[in-house]
């Protein structure tokens, strides 16, 4: 009978364990729960109906925003190219002019070398 009375006091330690992992297990379960259904209505608050048009509303409001400023910026791009295009005929005009001043020197170089150069050959082949 010892044997038996040793299996028994074997058995039902092992009974107990399994009950306290059991009850372990469904409390585990149970917290779980909780923490998914806290979860569940985070996630419902975060995505209600409210906070989805109050960021349709920000969007709306930052995109009108962004065309302003791109607006402004095609404003200010346009005047600056205006204003380039003005110093750019204004330079083009003062290159011009030089270059009828420079043209005009170089022309009457031209004639004081073609004179000198001809006073040069004809002293040079009247001897």
């Amino acid at each position: 009978m010892s044997e038996k009375n040793n299996e028994i006091e074997k058995k039902e330690p092992v009974k107990s364990f399994t009950e306290e992992a059991k009850e372990k297990a469904s409390e585990i379960k149970e917290e779980t729960k909780e923490i998914l259904e806290n979860a569940k209505e985070k996630i419902s608050e975060t995505f209600s109906e409210e906070n989805i048009e109050m960021v349709k509303q920000k969007a709306g409001e930052y995109t009108e925003v962004a065309k302003e400023k791109a607006a402004e910026f095609m404003d200010d791009a346009k005047d600056a190219f205006g204003d380039i295009s003005e110093k750019g005929s204004e330079l083009a005009g003062e290159a011009a002019e030089h270059l009828v001043d420079f043209a005009e020197d170089a022309k009457e170089e031209i004639k004081e070398v073609t004179g000198k150069a001809k006073n040069f050959f004809q002293r040079l082949f009247s001897k």
